[in-house]
């Protein structure tokens, strides 16, 4: 009993016999939970990690990379000082919460007359409205709760490139907090402003429209398919070359671009008034098709396009917009993500302790809570799928799955695996500026 500190009635076996039960353990011949091993350590230490903790133990699970072929699996305090000193590693770092397995640690390597590492413990990066411990990240890919390992809003490196984090940027937010042992929560907004900091200067320029209203142009040039136009890559940094665009007689701007009612400070499109088309043109809205009175949205826009500025004043609205449809424009599918969790704490809402015997280094379908109480802060808006957005011909034609754009005015986005040839899937990487509200 070891939280009574109290002997195993088969602590003091013969090692004979010992060896004997191991072999029937490695044969498949008891039930998981049936029996183990343990090192034999101390029963009445104050550290609990010293009291006598399992060495192997019995799981009938396929191995990732070996199969069936074993049924006895080692425990992370088994094997982690053991790997590490075979390996000649010179400073074991891990964080605060194996601060206590320390002393197993030193006690096996002394034990085994091996190379002793240096052990040292750090804070964990918490971040807020994130999850972080694998048990329950596990729970969430077993409940469906994402799409798996690689899900955009999880907090993985397979999540992190799927979602079009740089890897520069994740070292800089490291080097940027630091490495502490206070317990600490770091808010999302610092991670998404060193990526947004770094995606200015290497992500392309494009265009996409995420709620298209189609305009058409009235007195566009008769027996004209599309006037040509050239678009650089980036503002800022003419080395990173220029694309081909066309303007068309019927182009889609975003519907939030659009009000029935004009009014101060509003840079928009209004019957009547005049914004420019980034690259291209100024255009003046004189009917709207499909809405009345303001109680409906509009079907479609009527627009007149200006060679000259009028007045030789450029409008203060700068509006970003697509061409419509093939050869100029296509359809494409947006996903917009939100933090997964609501509270900025979501691992108040459950233990994720592990069970007698577990470290909590192993994440196994065994040891995952049932229905945790934590699942109920799940985010319900976490992910918005947009499946009828609008993006430019250079952008559907060169697009693969990892390469990153800033659609102008909407955000950056990373082209995501399910991509085909005929349809493109975006992701959202990270806002073009703070959204949180302000104090």
């Amino acid at each position: 009993d070891r939280e009574n500190m109290l002997d195993s009635p088969w602590r003091n076996r013969p090692v004979a016999e010992s060896l004997e039960l191991f072999e029937r353990m490695r044969r498949g011949m008891f039930d998981e939970g049936a029996a183990t091993v343990r090192m034999k350590i101390d029963m009445g230490h104050a550290n609990s990690a010293m009291r006598d903790p399992i060495a192997y133990r019995i799981r009938y699970v396929a191995h990732p990379r070996t199969g069936d072929k074993w049924c006895v699996y080692p425990s992370y305090d088994f094997t982690h000082c053991l790997v590490d000193s075979l390996e000649r590693i010179t400073h074991s770092l891990c964080t605060l919460e194996f601060e206590i397995r320390r002393d197993a640690y030193y006690w096996l390597i002394a034990a085994l007359d091996m190379y002793r590492p240096f052990v040292w413990e750090f804070a964990r990066l918490n971040l807020e409205r994130t999850m972080v411990s694998k048990r329950k990240l596990l729970a969430l890919v077993r409940e469906g709760a994402v799409r798996g390992w690689d899900d955009p809003r999880m907090p993985t490196l397979l999540a992190l490139r799927r979602k079009g984090v740089p890897a520069s940027a994740i070292n800089t937010f490291c080097a940027q907090i630091g490495v502490s042992r206070a317990s600490n929560s770091i808010g999302l907004h610092k991670l998404d402003a060193v990526i947004r900091a770094q995606l200015d200067n290497t992500a392309k320029r494009a265009r996409a429209v995420l709620r298209p209203l189609a305009v058409r142009i009235s007195n566009f040039p008769a027996g004209t398919d599309a006037i040509p136009l050239t678009i650089l890559n980036h503002p800022k940094d003419p080395s990173m070359g220029e694309h081909d665009a066309a303007m068309t007689p019927v182009v889609f701007i975003d519907r939030d671009d659009f009000r029935m009612t004009d009014s101060k400070g509003y840079y928009g499109l209004a019957p009547g008034k005049t914004a420019m088309l980034r690259g291209a043109f100024a255009i003046t809205i004189h009917s709207v098709v499909g809405a009345e009175d303001g109680k409906d949205e509009p079907a479609e826009l009527i627009a007149e396009y200006h060679t000259e500025l009028p007045g030789g004043k450029p409008p203060k609205g700068v509006l970003h917009w697509v061409p419509c449809g093939p050869p100029h424009g296509f359809r494409a599918e947006m996903r917009l993500y939100e933090p997964l969790f609501m509270s900025d704490d979501p691992s108040a809402g459950g233990t994720g302790l592990p069970v007698d015997g577990e470290s909590s280094g192993d994440a196994t379908q065994a040891n995952l809570p049932a229905k945790p109480a934590w699942m109920a802060d799940l985010n319900p808006n976490s992910e918005a799928v947009v499946s009828d957005a609008m993006i430019e011909a250079h952008v559907h034609r060169t697009a693969r799955p990892g390469d990153t754009f800033q659609f102008e005015r909407v955000g950056y986005f990373t082209c995501d695996p399910d991509s085909t040839a005929d349809r493109k899937v975006f992701n959202l990487t990270v806002s073009l500026r703070d959204s949180r509200p302000k104090s």
